[in-house]
């Protein structure tokens, strides 16, 4: 749970995997910030169970194929909101010791806003929901745009003004120059 073993989390993912139900609401949840926000992430889903027996082992050994096996840039876990036995897959240890070993970053998206797992202690990010979790890590391209404009108007303000004064600055020059001559 320390803070020193968390794994930042990169600011523009390009391939981001998905751990969760493939027809559940938590995946769709996730997916439509991702298109709302238009990005350009490539979305993988890994469909595992995530409740009832297996879904533990299912879920750490999805985590564990990832790391081995595929290339990504963040590993998110997601499953929508339940009663605590229905989350239960994310509070086993099994679980938790995948998320510990795993060298790419996990974010978990679990449940609702109030619901709290093991899982989401050993992530490297708790998203408190699936939303949550997409919103995270997915930029959102139109504030990114905004900003941008802003650095640019910024920018040429400072390059006018710089300009503006090397201008002054070779007039008088010029003019010392003419008078020295003189």
């Amino acid at each position: 749970f320390d803070g020193s073993h968390k794994i930042d989390i990169p600011p523009f993912p390009a391939k981001i995997i998905v751990i969760s139900s493939p027809t559940g609401a938590a995946i769709q949840d996730f997916l439509k910030i991702c298109r709302q926000r238009k990005t350009t992430s490539h979305i993988q889903i890994f469909p595992v169970p995530v409740q009832g027996e297996s879904a533990a082992g299912e879920i750490a050994r999805a985590i564990d194929l990832v790391n081995q096996d595929l290339d990504c840039d963040v590993i998110v876990l997601c499953r929508g909101g339940g009663s605590i036995e229905d989350l239960w897959a994310f509070n086993e240890e099994v679980v938790a010791r995948a998320i510990y070993r795993s060298k790419i970053p996990i974010i978990t998206g679990i449940g609702h806003e109030t619901d709290t797992t093991i899982a989401d202690l050993v992530s490297d990010r708790r998203s408190p929901t699936p939303t949550g979790a997409a919103e995270s890590i997915i930029p959102d391209v139109h504030r990114l745009e905004i900003q941008l404009e802003t650095a640019r108007l910024r920018l040429k303000r400072i390059v006018t003004q710089h300009v503006a004064l090397a201008d002054t600055s070779v007039r008088q020059q010029t003019r010392l120059l003419a008078n020295y001559r003189n």
